[in-house]
């Protein structure tokens, strides 16, 4: 049972996270298509409208600051690490024989750095997030619903559109009678 409610407290926080940061991410121009809204511009104004709703204390604004500072810092070390991965993926391409093992060892240490950005951007928004008052928190968790519920819409969607693709693979591969 204790097990069970530390994974859903960890998905609350990591969720909490996810949607701020890969929010930010798509806001920094890396688009993410229209999984609940929060896609270039619009990432923008929705942060600044729930900022403006939460009527945010001095102390409660210096822990925003501190996680958007947070989240951006870790963004731009995200992209640099994909981008170290992509130059070390071109120059072993220019092998006649890939080292599969490098490789693979590149990946994971990319893995772990950016988990470590994800932890740290998820922390730093927990700080903000544990110094809300219990108006503020449902006003974060009404957003975060309503974010959440344009996801489930997108993953349904995306999902209608998979089996409708694979309806047609399936029946162009039928033979002709």
């Amino acid at each position: 049972m204790k097990n069970k409610i530390s994974r859903y407290l960890a998905v609350a926080a990591a969720s909490l996270a996810v949607t701020f940061g890969a929010a930010y991410a798509a806001e920094g121009g890396m688009p993410m298509g229209d999984h609940g809204g929060w896609h270039h511009g619009g990432f923008e104004k929705q942060l600044n409208q729930l900022h403006a709703q939460l009527k945010l204390t001095p102390d409660q604004e210096k822990q925003w600051q501190d996680a958007l500072n947070t989240m951006k810092q870790n963004r731009q070390a995200a992209r640099a690490n994909h981008e170290q991965m992509h130059a070390q993926f071109k120059s072993m391409e220019q092998q006649p024989i890939l080292d599969l093992n490098a490789l693979h060892d590149a990946h994971v240490k990319a893995e772990q750095q950016d988990q470590q950005l994800r932890e740290q951007t998820a922390q730093a928004w927990l700080a903000f997030y544990n110094g809300l008052n219990g108006q503020q928190k449902t006003i974060v968790s009404t957003a975060l619903k309503q974010h959440f519920a344009k996801m489930e819409q997108f993953r349904d969607k995306m999902h209608q559109r998979w089996e409708q693709h694979e309806k047609g693979a399936a029946s162009d591969a039928a033979p002709a009678q």
